[in-house]
């Protein structure tokens, strides 16, 4: 088999849905929006999108001399919900083990095995933890397309799924790109989302987004979002609930993803009067670990003292 037909066997064996791959260079399109983003501010308090600038929009500079961007998905959509639907919601990306730790060991993986078999190269794997702009290597690669809220689609997965790139300087014969935008004329998510964080197609004002607000923000959550977090405690899932295409999203089959029985039967007395010892046992190696107890404190005391909009109405 060749190289890109062996790397991608492997991945699948590994559990990853859709690899593909790029040829590593400069991302010359996503300069100028990403500049734009940043200077209208709509990072918010997330100062670490200013550094290595160059670096989001070039691979070479990770990984000297790159010359293939590997692309893989990896499904995230649990089969077991939150029981309480009046408890605080959490995303369901955060249900299991943390995926950093899931995801980086089958990169590391991969890249073992391809060391063993074509010699030693140069390669490193990411998932959400440097400076990689994932959505557009995947488009490149041909995986999916940019949604209006900003998340990329895959056309028979959807949208629950982990992006992670391997980034090396060997040479795999690329992918073609994934240029047909299936939005269309639909714009749920923009008309779901409760704070109006989704300014148009494929703009985020993510300093409104109630993921960055329940994750990212460390200070108090602003008195204009209340009545308007609609439950969520860590994260958010709506506008890929109301996504269309999220009804091809099917169960993982993932064991580290599968939740603690504990954390999906949690009523919403359980969440409002959680400790900081439950929370260390429960959440040890989980995502949600990252917000910190108080930071989940913060956000369920935020929730407790306002009335949701539905409520309102």
């Amino acid at each position: 088999m060749s190289k890109k037909e062996t790397l991608k066997k492997w991945a699948l064996e590994l559990g990853f849905q859709e690899v593909g791959f790029a040829v590593a260079g400069f991302l010359e399109d996503e300069a100028a929006h990403l500049e734009n983003w940043l200077d209208r501010g709509y990072h918010g308090q997330m100062s670490y999108m200013q550094n290595w600038f160059d670096k989001r929009l070039d691979p070479r500079l990770l990984v000297d001399d790159a010359k293939t961007v590997m692309v893989l998905t990896y499904n995230y959509y649990p089969g077991l919900m939150q029981k309480d639907a009046t408890a605080p919601k959490i995303s369901k990306y955060a249900y299991g083990t943390d995926y950093h730790y899931v995801i980086r060991e089958k990169l590391n993986t991969i890249i073992e095995r391809a060391r063993e078999l074509y010699g030693n190269f140069t390669a490193r794997g990411f998932t959400d933890s440097a400076p990689v702009l994932e959505g557009a290597w995947a488009s490149k690669s041909g995986i999916g397309w940019t949604g209006k809220h900003t998340l990329l689609i895959n056309k028979n997965k959807g949208s629950f799924f982990f992006l992670a790139t391997i980034i090396m300087d060997l040479e795999v014969e690329e992918d073609p790109p994934f240029v047909t935008d299936h939005c269309g004329t639909c714009t749920r998510c923009i008309d779901a989302c409760p704070t109006d964080a989704i300014l148009g197609p494929r703009l985020l004002d993510a300093s409104k987004c109630i993921s960055y607000l329940t994750i990212e923000l460390k200070d108090a959550i602003p008195d204009k979002f209340k009545g308007r977090m609609e439950g969520w405690a860590f994260g958010c899932d709506i506008c890929q609930d109301v996504c269309p295409w999220n009804k091809f999203s099917l169960p993982h089959s993932e064991p580290a993803f599968q939740p603690k029985e504990e954390m999906i039967n949690m009523n919403k007395s359980d969440w409002e009067e959680m400790t900081q010892e439950t929370f260390s046992r429960l959440f040890k190696n989980s995502a949600i670990k990252r917000t910190k107890f108080s930071g989940l404190k913060r956000n369920i005391n935020f929730l407790k003292h306002t009335k949701s909009t539905k409520e309102e109405d």
